[in-house]
């Protein structure tokens, strides 16, 4: 069989599968309108989830099960904008790490808004102006994003997911030339994250630091003696070449992004639970907030202090652990930990997303 023979069975196949997608997307506007009649919620989180790791489950091979969740978050999205666009509020601007993480998740087709700062996500969802908020929590090299912990000591609003982004660090220009470059801009964790490199590469050219990445590039943009250490869609935003790739002095840097709603989670048994609370200033006291997950052998994932806003020397103490609010033992632990502490919030219990080694 000679390759165009190969060729025509391609052909065929893609035509299948275009026809499969819009009988999809017709089932898909027929739910909708039961939806809408019955008044429920037009997005379903888990119901997305379900699918796609039944899919990868179901499949043989050789198409990779990666690009099966990368193929079928698109497919999702774009059946979900039949019925009605997500709209997801992000700390901004565009071409930064937060808005490639709410792609990933969300996919192409929702709108997006891009915001100046994490209160103005949180208040975009508690306003019901957007579904959902992306914020950044956390990074593996450069510790928690405290604001951001901060923010859901008043806030109502629930955690319904969490984003984990590998982070690629690119020296982006408009010229490409590496022998151009006089200044670099780029927020400065980006700066931080990449210092080896440029000691070792960019001896002599000034470092300055601006709020974001993409602020960086759109810099780069406007001068041809600049550079951004930026993100690859910031290269396609902002028109720029990519003068080296990878800068990164870590292999394994990530960021760790929470989904913020006003709804919470169902049980998926996969899941994992993030609360917070304040203790009572006595002896033992954090051995006594530990004892009750340690009882019910419940695995935690994450502590993190912070101080109290509202008295002096107080903490208020962060925590992640595995299982949904609603399992048993994580309602025993909870129980008991109510019995040491002066304040508990479940901030929400979501699916957990598994932590995928650098390919």
């Amino acid at each position: 069989m000679g390759i165009e023979e190969f060729r025509r069975q391609i052909d065929a196949i893609d035509s299948q599968i275009l026809d499969l997608l819009n009988r999809r997307a017709e089932v898909v506007v027929r739910v909708g309108e039961e939806k809408a009649k019955g008044n429920i919620a037009y997005h379903s989180p888990q119901r997305e989830g379900e699918i796609i790791d039944r899919l990868t489950r179901e499949s043989r091979g050789p198409f990779p099960d990666r690009a099966i969740k990368a193929v079928y978050r698109e497919i999702l999205s774009a059946c979900l904008s039949l019925e009605q666009p997500l709209k997801v509020a992000y700390l901004g601007p565009q071409a930064t790490f937060t808005h490639m993480a709410c792609m990933k998740r969300f996919g192409l087709l929702a709108e997006y808004v891009p915001l100046r700062g994490i209160g103005e996500v949180f208040a975009e969802v508690e306003k019901g102006k957007a579904d959902y908020g992306v914020v950044p929590v956390e990074n593996s090299t450069e510790g928690v994003v405290s604001h951001t912990l901060d923010m859901f000591v008043d806030s109502d609003l629930k955690i319904c997911g969490e984003i984990l982004m590998e982070v690629a660090h690119h020296l982006l220009s408009k010229l490409g030339e590496k022998g151009r470059i006089v200044t670099i801009y780029s927020h400065p964790h980006a700066i931080a994250q990449s210092r080896k490199w440029l000691e070792a590469n960019m001896a002599g050219v000034a470092l300055r630091e601006v709020h974001s990445t993409a602020a960086a590039a759109e810099l780069a943009a406007q001068d041809e003696a600049a550079a951004a250490i930026a993100s690859e869609l910031a290269s396609r935003f902002y028109d720029l070449k990519v003068v080296a790739s990878r800068i990164e002095d870590s292999p394994y840097n990530f960021t760790r992004f929470l989904i913020i709603g006003q709804s919470p989670c169902a049980v998926t048994g996969q899941d994992k639970t993030s609360i917070l609370f304040t203790i009572r200033d006595r002896v033992g006291a954090l051995y006594r907030m530990l004892e009750p997950f340690a009882k019910n052998q419940i695995n935690l994932t994450k502590i993190e202090s912070r101080p109290s806003r509202y008295r002096v020397w107080e903490y208020i103490f962060y925590v992640d652990f595995e299982g949904h609010a609603e399992d048993a033992p994580v309602k025993a632990a909870l129980e008991g930990l109510q019995e040491e502490c002066l304040f508990v919030k479940v901030l929400g219990s979501y699916p957990k997303e598994p932590l995928r080694a650098k390919s």
